[in-house]
């Protein structure tokens, strides 16, 4: 059976690493906080000591990181995964990264003799427990081929959208949309406690009407009842989310008017110390302003 190499063990990176084994899957992990690598130790998962380590004799190697930063840390270096994959390897970034590192990485595996796919995903910890997540992949297909079969036991639908960058591009796209969603959400109800109406109310009417997407019926009950901590998806994952789309639309030369102020809506609650709070307390920053 195709062996793995996971690095990176958040939320995430923890989900699929449990499911994989569950799956049977041979399995290597690495962390760079090595405490939640331990807690897999045992049962088919080998730990790794390093990114390198890890990825040696894997068929796949996967990164389930938080941005461009933390994905040069796994990915380059003497230490990291392209220092110790195998030839004919296949690398897959699920992180969020920007279109722009994702081919930079297609390029650098390419010249390590490996195949590249970037393969963000959309769901939290429980679509994987499920084997429901959405994957949006860019790179060959031959590679998606020879993946998928792993892939699939955490995902529900795969979608291949193009040549490298083109997974991580529409991820972007996807998610810019997301976040003007919670950020409007957040203003509404804001406006609606300014103007007396009770926020119990304001979102049982919200909840039952044409502008109510899973995502924000999701984030309703949080903004009602200024529910934050336990994040399902931190606010700072979401901030560099929005950045990555405004640079995105910035370096085709789009001339887009609601991602930049999204982005302002989420670095500001960022900045005011809101990062580790789940993506709803954007609602909080937009109350504080309005003294609501």
């Amino acid at each position: 059976m195709t062996s793995i190499a996971l690095i990176g063990l958040g939320a995430m990176g923890a989900a699929m690493a449990l499911k994989w084994r569950e799956a049977g899957f041979s399995l290597a992990v690495y962390n760079r906080t090595p405490g939640r690598a331990a807690a897999l130790a045992g049962a088919g998962v080998r730990l790794g000591a390093s990114a390198r380590e890890a990825a040696a004799d894997a068929d796949l190697i996967i990164s389930m990181v938080v941005d461009d930063n933390a994905s040069r840390a796994v990915w380059q270096g003497p230490d990291g995964a392209f220092a110790g994959a195998r030839p004919g390897a296949v690398a897959i970034e699920c992180s969020t990264v920007s279109p722009a590192h994702a081919r930079a990485l297609a390029e650098q595996a390419a010249g390590s003799g490996l195949k590249f796919l970037d393969a963000p995903v959309a769901g939290g910890p429980s679509a994987v427990a499920a084997g429901k997540l959405a994957m949006f992949v860019g790179g060959p297909a031959d590679a998606l081929d020879g993946a998928r079969p792993a892939l699939s036991a955490i995902a529900g639908r795969i979608e291949h959208l193009g040549d490298a960058g083109a997974g991580a591009t529409w991820k972007l796209v996807n998610y810019m949309m997301a976040g003007a969603q919670i950020a409007s959400l957040a203003e509404a109800m804001t406006l609606a406690a300014k103007a007396g109406i009770d926020p119990a109310r304001a979102g049982g009417l919200l909840a039952s009407s044409v502008v109510a997407s899973p995502l924000v019926v999701s984030r309703l009950p949080r903004m009602v009842e200024r529910r934050f901590g336990e994040a399902e998806a931190a606010l700072r994952l979401v901030a560099k989310d929005q950045r990555y789309a405004r640079d995105l639309a910035k370096a085709l030369g789009a001339d887009l008017e609601i991602v930049p102020v999204v982005a302002e809506m989420f670095a500001r609650a960022e900045r005011e110390g809101l990062g580790d709070l789940d993506l709803a307390a954007v609602a909080l920053s937009v109350a504080r302003r309005s003294g609501v």
